[in-house]
């Protein structure tokens, strides 16, 4: 008996599906996806060292209040505080350091305990090789801590899949102004 139309319809339609499942799963196979599709390399660890200016007195800070809760003024730890920062990255403790790149993001007060921020920063480097990338840092940073360890979830440019923390230090602070300088130690895996 002769095929009718609509059968034949059918099967180039499934032999269609078929085929078009197996281009897409062989195009991400294990043995190419990173390193020809993406143009990876192999995996290196970097340390970066630098220092972070943070101005909160002055014509122009880079360090701002932009949200709060009802509580907020009434709370001795700011809870509920939202700040956003556009700070200097330096090569030195000093503000006429050679400058490297800036810090952008926000900072909220998420502690009603203590003075423990929620960190959800961009470094944007503007020197040397690491010129037009970016790390990205999400953690908690607590002021009771001389030392805090936040997490690196990502980067861009020559920090493509970054991962890793970033320990930062108090380094200095201005008890009048509250401008501070804090240190910073970045490890870092990337391709």
């Amino acid at each position: 008996m002769a095929e009718t139309p609509k059968n034949t319809t059918l099967t180039l339609l499934i032999l269609l599906i078929i085929f078009s499942f197996l281009s897409l799963t062989n195009a991400y196979d294990d043995n190419t996806f990173p390193e020809k599709n993406l143009g990876f390399k192999r995996e290196k660890l970097t340390h970066l060292h630098f220092y972070v200016q943070d101005v909160v007195s002055g014509r122009n800070p880079s360090f701002v209040k932009v949200a709060e809760a009802a509580t907020t003024n009434t709370s001795s730890v700011s809870f509920g505080m939202v700040t956003v920062v556009d700070e200097l990255l330096t090569a030195g403790p000093e503000p006429t350091s050679k400058q490297v790149g800036r810090v952008q993001g926000m900072i909220a007060f998420a502690s009603q305990s203590e003075v423990g921020l929620l960190m959800t920063l961009n470094y944007v480097f503007t020197e040397g090789k690491y010129n037009g990338s970016t790390i990205s840092i999400l953690g908690r940073k607590a002021n009771s801590l001389t030392v805090n360890e936040m997490p690196i979830v990502g980067g861009s440019g020559l920090f493509k899949f970054a991962r890793g923390y970033a320990q930062l230090r108090p380094y200095k602070f201005n008890t009048t102004s509250s401008d501070a300088v804090f240190e910073y130690n970045f490890y870092v895996l990337h391709y």
